[in-house]
């Protein structure tokens, strides 16, 4: 079973990037959007095979999610269920026979750390949520987490120890749910890779010098680590300032 995640940065600039080239290329049996820029009806999937679950931001040109999958969903829930963060296209939730599958498109605390306290409430708020969901089924998430874990996972740490996205209360945060029962399943394959980034400034050549953040990932339950077969990055993939991660796991 292969999975990818692609933060597009507005689904329709990507569309005419090359997207459903690398759509087409990729061959996922799932595959996640974050930050489609979406309102319903404002574009067209046609996609043979692939059921289609969008979550759209109230406010427009902004946020949003999409998965589209080859294996139908026994259920579909969009948001965390809390009102407070449910207003902006962040989260699906599929149910499958073994398995919860999301898609999230983590907020960002924005320039001078304006939204950090919205960013930390939303940690705990979305840890309780997948923290019921295994207790039900394991889980499998993707997306734009919207933080680099460790310093490996950043060009510059040192210049970015205050900037959004690599604070240490967002990285702390990353570290609780992972003790909490949850693998990133790319260090699960690759430890201490460095220079493994899925996102880029497009400021300063950024991305043609490879400096960039990988704030894009799969993480499961402890328990599916026996169903991992690989995890990648697709820095080759351009169309967005993210490039596409990928997750490959045995069926149940």
């Amino acid at each position: 079973m292969k999975l990818i995640s692609w933060n597009v940065n507005g689904l329709r600039a990507a569309m005419g990037k090359g997207f459903m080239d690398a759509f087409a290329a990729l061959d996922a049996d799932i595959f996640c959007l974050q930050e489609t820029k979406l309102q319903e009806g404002q574009i067209q999937m046609n996609l043979p095979g692939y059921c289609q679950y969008w979550h759209y931001a109230e406010k427009k040109g902004y946020s949003g999610t999409a998965i589209f999958s080859r294996l139908p969903a026994l259920s579909v829930r969009y948001g965390i269920g809390a009102e407070e963060f449910d207003h902006e296209g962040r989260v699906i939730t599929l149910e499958f026979p073994d398995l919860y599958f999301l898609t999230v498109y983590t907020p960002n605390s924005q320039d001078g750390l304006a939204r950090l306290p919205y960013r930390m409430a939303w940690e705990d708020a979305f840890l309780r949520y997948i923290k019921g969901l295994d207790a039900e089924k394991p889980v499998v998430f993707c997306g734009d987490l919207n933080v680099a874990h460790r310093e490996i996972d950043i060009k510059n740490p040192r210049s970015n120890l205050r900037n959004a996205g690599f604070t240490q209360e967002e990285r702390d945060k990353m570290t609780a749910l992972l003790c909490s029962g949850f693998t990133d399943t790319f260090r699960f394959f690759h430890p201490e890779e460095t220079g493994a980034y899925s996102w880029w400034s497009y400021r300063f050549h950024a991305r043609e010098n490879n400096a960039g953040w990988r704030i894009d990932y799969f993480i499961v339950s402890d328990r599916l680590q026996g169903r991992l077969t690989d995890a990648r990055i697709h820095p080759e993939i351009f169309g967005s300032d993210h490039c596409p991660v990928e997750l490959t796991m045995r069926e149940a």
